[in-house]
Protein backbone atom coordinates (compact mmCIF):
# COMPACT_ATOMS: atom_id res chain seq x y z
CA UNK A 1 0.00 0.00 0.00
CA UNK A 2 3.07 2.29 0.27
CA UNK A 3 1.70 3.76 3.50
CA UNK A 4 4.60 6.22 3.84
CA UNK A 5 3.44 7.80 0.58
CA UNK A 6 -0.23 7.62 1.63
CA UNK A 7 0.69 9.59 4.76
CA UNK A 8 1.27 12.70 2.65
CA UNK A 9 -2.15 12.32 1.04
CA UNK A 10 -3.78 12.08 4.46
CA UNK A 11 -1.93 15.19 5.61
CA UNK A 12 -3.59 17.24 2.87
CA UNK A 13 -7.03 15.68 3.31
CA UNK A 14 -7.42 16.98 6.87
CA UNK A 15 -7.11 20.71 6.07
CA UNK A 16 -9.46 20.26 3.11
CA UNK A 17 -12.12 18.82 5.42
CA UNK A 18 -11.55 21.56 8.00
CA UNK A 19 -11.72 24.35 5.41
CA UNK A 20 -14.88 22.87 3.88
CA UNK A 21 -16.50 22.67 7.31
CA UNK A 22 -15.41 26.19 8.24
CA UNK A 23 -14.33 24.94 11.65
CA UNK A 24 -13.98 21.73 13.62
CA UNK A 25 -15.35 18.89 11.44
CA UNK A 26 -17.42 15.90 12.45
CA UNK A 27 -14.93 13.39 13.84
CA UNK A 28 -16.93 10.54 12.34
CA UNK A 29 -16.89 12.10 8.88
CA UNK A 30 -13.19 12.92 9.15
CA UNK A 31 -12.34 9.40 10.31
CA UNK A 32 -14.27 7.66 7.53
CA UNK A 33 -12.82 10.06 4.94
CA UNK A 34 -9.28 9.25 6.11
CA UNK A 35 -9.96 5.50 6.20
CA UNK A 36 -11.54 5.57 2.77
CA UNK A 37 -8.73 7.71 1.40
CA UNK A 38 -6.05 5.43 2.83
CA UNK A 39 -7.66 2.37 1.26
CA UNK A 40 -8.13 4.13 -2.09
CA UNK A 41 -4.52 5.29 -2.25
CA UNK A 42 -3.33 1.89 -1.08
CA UNK A 43 -5.36 0.26 -3.82
CA UNK A 44 -3.85 2.49 -6.50
CA UNK A 45 -0.34 1.83 -5.15
CA UNK A 46 -0.92 -1.92 -5.09
CA UNK A 47 -2.15 -1.90 -8.69
CA UNK A 48 0.96 0.13 -9.52
CA UNK A 49 3.20 -2.58 -8.04
CA UNK A 50 1.41 -5.28 -10.03
CA UNK A 51 1.86 -3.38 -13.28
CA UNK A 52 5.49 -2.45 -12.58
CA UNK A 53 6.66 -5.70 -10.99
CA UNK A 54 9.04 -6.49 -13.87
CA UNK A 55 10.51 -2.98 -13.88
CA UNK A 56 10.86 -3.07 -10.11
CA UNK A 57 13.28 -6.00 -10.49
CA UNK A 58 15.66 -3.69 -12.33
CA UNK A 59 15.78 -0.95 -9.67
CA UNK A 60 17.70 -1.22 -6.39
CA UNK A 61 15.15 1.04 -4.69
CA UNK A 62 12.29 -1.36 -5.48
CA UNK A 63 14.08 -4.71 -5.58
CA UNK A 64 12.69 -5.79 -2.19
CA UNK A 65 9.02 -5.13 -2.91
CA UNK A 66 6.75 -8.13 -2.18
CA UNK A 67 5.99 -8.94 -5.82
CA UNK A 68 9.67 -8.82 -6.74
CA UNK A 69 10.75 -11.15 -3.93
CA UNK A 70 7.84 -13.51 -4.51
CA UNK A 71 6.32 -12.95 -1.07
CA UNK A 72 3.06 -12.09 -2.84
CA UNK A 73 1.84 -13.38 -6.22
CA UNK A 74 0.48 -11.11 -8.94
CA UNK A 75 -2.98 -12.63 -8.51
CA UNK A 76 -2.93 -12.10 -4.74
CA UNK A 77 -1.79 -8.51 -5.16
CA UNK A 78 -4.42 -7.82 -7.83
CA UNK A 79 -7.23 -9.21 -5.68
CA UNK A 80 -5.99 -7.25 -2.69
CA UNK A 81 -5.83 -4.01 -4.68
CA UNK A 82 -9.31 -4.60 -6.10
CA UNK A 83 -10.80 -5.48 -2.70
CA UNK A 84 -9.52 -2.47 -0.79
CA UNK A 85 -10.34 -0.19 -3.73
CA UNK A 86 -13.96 -1.33 -3.78
CA UNK A 87 -14.11 -1.11 0.02
CA UNK A 88 -12.92 2.50 -0.12
CA UNK A 89 -15.70 3.39 -2.57
CA UNK A 90 -18.30 1.71 -0.36
CA UNK A 91 -17.05 3.66 2.65
CA UNK A 92 -17.17 6.98 0.80
CA UNK A 93 -20.64 6.23 -0.57
CA UNK A 94 -22.12 5.24 2.80
CA UNK A 95 -20.42 7.71 5.11
CA UNK A 96 -19.70 10.76 2.92
CA UNK A 97 -21.15 11.93 -0.41
CA UNK A 98 -21.73 10.78 -3.96
CA UNK A 99 -19.30 13.35 -5.36
CA UNK A 100 -16.54 12.23 -3.00
CA UNK A 101 -17.13 8.63 -4.11
CA UNK A 102 -16.95 9.55 -7.80
CA UNK A 103 -13.77 11.60 -7.30
CA UNK A 104 -12.18 8.70 -5.42
CA UNK A 105 -12.94 6.30 -8.28
CA UNK A 106 -11.48 8.81 -10.74
CA UNK A 107 -8.33 9.20 -8.61
CA UNK A 108 -7.69 5.44 -8.51
CA UNK A 109 -8.32 5.01 -12.24
CA UNK A 110 -6.20 8.05 -13.12
CA UNK A 111 -3.20 6.86 -11.11
CA UNK A 112 -3.35 3.32 -12.45
CA UNK A 113 -4.30 3.91 -16.09
CA UNK A 114 -3.17 7.43 -16.96
CA UNK A 115 -0.03 7.70 -14.80
CA UNK A 116 1.29 4.14 -14.36
CA UNK A 117 0.39 2.71 -17.77
CA UNK A 118 0.26 5.69 -20.15
CA UNK A 119 2.53 8.43 -18.80
CA UNK A 120 5.27 6.98 -16.60
CA UNK A 121 6.99 4.80 -19.23
CA UNK A 122 6.51 7.23 -22.11
CA UNK A 123 7.27 10.83 -21.11
CA UNK A 124 9.66 12.76 -18.90
CA UNK A 125 6.69 14.90 -17.85
CA UNK A 126 5.06 11.82 -16.32
CA UNK A 127 5.07 13.09 -12.74
CA UNK A 128 3.77 16.52 -13.80
CA UNK A 129 0.51 15.25 -15.25
CA UNK A 130 0.40 11.95 -13.40
CA UNK A 131 0.88 13.80 -10.13
CA UNK A 132 -2.67 15.11 -10.47
CA UNK A 133 -3.82 11.86 -8.85
CA UNK A 134 -1.96 12.84 -5.70
CA UNK A 135 -3.81 16.16 -5.64
CA UNK A 136 -7.23 14.52 -5.59
CA UNK A 137 -7.46 14.03 -1.79
CA UNK A 138 -8.08 17.75 -1.27
CA UNK A 139 -11.00 17.67 -3.70
CA UNK A 140 -12.27 14.46 -2.13
CA UNK A 141 -11.98 15.85 1.39
CA UNK A 142 -13.88 19.00 0.44
CA UNK A 143 -16.55 17.04 -1.46
CA UNK A 144 -16.95 14.63 1.48
CA UNK A 145 -18.25 17.58 3.50
CA UNK A 146 -20.13 19.67 0.93
CA UNK A 147 -20.87 17.31 -2.00
CA UNK A 148 -19.61 20.16 -4.20
CA UNK A 149 -16.43 21.94 -5.27
CA UNK A 150 -15.43 25.61 -5.18
CA UNK A 151 -12.35 27.65 -6.04
CA UNK A 152 -10.84 26.97 -2.60
CA UNK A 153 -10.23 23.22 -3.07
CA UNK A 154 -9.24 23.85 -6.69
CA UNK A 155 -6.58 26.32 -5.50
CA UNK A 156 -5.40 23.77 -2.94
CA UNK A 157 -5.31 21.17 -5.74
CA UNK A 158 -3.06 23.47 -7.78
CA UNK A 159 -0.70 24.02 -4.83
CA UNK A 160 -0.08 20.28 -4.62
CA UNK A 161 -0.04 19.94 -8.42
CA UNK A 162 2.93 22.33 -8.64
CA UNK A 163 4.51 21.00 -5.42
CA UNK A 164 4.69 17.42 -6.72
CA UNK A 165 7.31 17.76 -9.52
CA UNK A 166 10.06 19.47 -7.48
CA UNK A 167 9.31 17.12 -4.60
CA UNK A 168 9.57 13.98 -6.74
CA UNK A 169 12.38 15.15 -9.02
CA UNK A 170 14.50 15.93 -5.96
CA UNK A 171 14.17 12.26 -5.01
CA UNK A 172 14.58 11.07 -8.60
CA UNK A 173 17.95 12.86 -8.81
CA UNK A 174 19.27 10.39 -6.24
CA UNK A 175 17.81 7.38 -8.07
CA UNK A 176 18.26 8.50 -11.67
CA UNK A 177 20.48 5.51 -12.48
CA UNK A 178 17.72 3.20 -11.24
CA UNK A 179 15.20 4.84 -13.55
CA UNK A 180 17.61 4.59 -16.46
CA UNK A 181 18.14 0.88 -15.77
CA UNK A 182 14.38 0.30 -15.77
CA UNK A 183 13.85 2.37 -18.91
CA UNK A 184 11.65 4.92 -17.14
CA UNK A 185 12.18 8.44 -18.56
CA UNK A 186 12.04 10.29 -15.26
CA UNK A 187 13.23 13.84 -15.94
CA UNK A 188 16.54 13.72 -13.95
CA UNK A 189 17.55 10.55 -15.81
CA UNK A 190 16.96 11.93 -19.32
CA UNK A 191 17.48 15.71 -19.08
CA UNK A 192 20.43 17.92 -18.23
CA UNK A 193 20.87 19.26 -14.72
CA UNK A 194 20.14 22.80 -15.90
CA UNK A 195 16.87 21.62 -17.46
CA UNK A 196 15.84 19.84 -14.26
CA UNK A 197 16.71 22.84 -12.09
CA UNK A 198 14.85 25.21 -14.40
CA UNK A 199 11.70 23.12 -14.31
CA UNK A 200 11.93 22.77 -10.53
CA UNK A 201 12.12 26.55 -10.25
CA UNK A 202 9.07 27.02 -12.48
CA UNK A 203 6.91 24.64 -10.49
CA UNK A 204 8.08 25.98 -7.14
CA UNK A 205 7.26 29.59 -8.05
CA UNK A 206 3.86 28.49 -9.37
CA UNK A 207 3.29 26.60 -6.11
CA UNK A 208 4.00 29.70 -4.03
CA UNK A 209 1.64 31.80 -6.17
CA UNK A 210 -1.14 29.23 -5.85
CA UNK A 211 -0.63 28.97 -2.09
CA UNK A 212 -1.16 32.71 -1.69
CA UNK A 213 -4.27 32.46 -3.87
CA UNK A 214 -5.53 29.65 -1.62
CA UNK A 215 -5.18 31.80 1.50
CA UNK A 216 -7.01 34.69 -0.17
CA UNK A 217 -9.85 32.52 -1.50
CA UNK A 218 -10.29 30.85 1.90
CA UNK A 219 -10.53 34.31 3.52
CA UNK A 220 -7.89 33.49 6.12
CA UNK A 221 -6.14 36.23 8.16
CA UNK A 222 -3.15 38.21 6.87
CA UNK A 223 -0.77 36.47 9.29
CA UNK A 224 -1.55 33.18 7.54
CA UNK A 225 -0.67 34.71 4.19
CA UNK A 226 2.64 35.97 5.59
CA UNK A 227 3.44 32.59 7.12
CA UNK A 228 2.62 30.87 3.81
CA UNK A 229 4.89 33.22 1.90
CA UNK A 230 7.65 32.53 4.44
CA UNK A 231 7.31 28.78 3.90
CA UNK A 232 7.51 29.32 0.15
CA UNK A 233 10.58 31.54 0.59
CA UNK A 234 12.37 28.77 2.48
CA UNK A 235 11.48 26.35 -0.32
CA UNK A 236 12.93 28.67 -2.97
CA UNK A 237 16.00 29.31 -0.79
CA UNK A 238 16.68 25.57 -0.90
CA UNK A 239 16.67 25.70 -4.69
CA UNK A 240 19.36 28.38 -4.79
CA UNK A 241 21.82 25.79 -3.46
CA UNK A 242 21.00 23.35 -6.27
CA UNK A 243 23.61 24.20 -8.91
CA UNK A 244 24.33 22.08 -11.98
CA UNK A 245 28.12 22.09 -11.48
CA UNK A 246 27.98 21.50 -7.73
CA UNK A 247 29.90 18.60 -6.17
CA UNK A 248 27.10 18.02 -3.66
CA UNK A 249 24.27 18.13 -6.20
CA UNK A 250 22.70 14.89 -4.98
CA UNK A 251 23.01 15.88 -1.33
CA UNK A 252 21.30 19.24 -1.91
CA UNK A 253 18.55 17.51 -3.88
CA UNK A 254 18.04 15.15 -0.95
CA UNK A 255 17.64 18.14 1.35
CA UNK A 256 15.04 19.64 -0.98
CA UNK A 257 13.11 16.36 -1.00
CA UNK A 258 12.96 16.22 2.80
CA UNK A 259 12.10 19.92 3.08
CA UNK A 260 9.29 19.53 0.54
CA UNK A 261 7.63 17.02 2.88
CA UNK A 262 8.09 19.41 5.80
CA UNK A 263 6.68 22.25 3.70
CA UNK A 264 3.48 20.40 2.84
CA UNK A 265 3.07 19.24 6.44
CA UNK A 266 3.55 22.74 7.89
CA UNK A 267 1.24 24.30 5.29
CA UNK A 268 -1.46 21.77 6.14
CA UNK A 269 -1.08 22.40 9.88
CA UNK A 270 -1.15 26.15 9.25
CA UNK A 271 -4.41 25.89 7.31
CA UNK A 272 -6.06 23.80 10.02
CA UNK A 273 -4.95 26.08 12.85
CA UNK A 274 -5.90 29.24 10.96
CA UNK A 275 -9.38 27.96 10.08
CA UNK A 276 -10.09 26.75 13.61
CA UNK A 277 -8.97 30.08 15.08
CA UNK A 278 -11.09 31.97 12.55
CA UNK A 279 -14.22 29.88 13.14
Amino acid sequence: MKLRVVELLIITTVPAVVLATGGFPSLSLLLWTLIGGTLAAGSANAFNMVIESERDKLMKRTAKRPLVTGAVTRMQATLFALAIGLLSLVIFYIFTTVLATILTAIAIAYYVIIYTIALKPNTSQNIVWGGAAGCMPVLIGWAAVTNSLTLVPIAFFMVIFFWTPPHFWALAIKYKDDYSAAGIPMLPSVASRSNVIGQMWFHTIAMVICSTALIQLAHLPVWVLLATVALGAIFTFQLFALKENSDNYNKVAGGIFHWSITYLTLLSILLVVAQLLSA
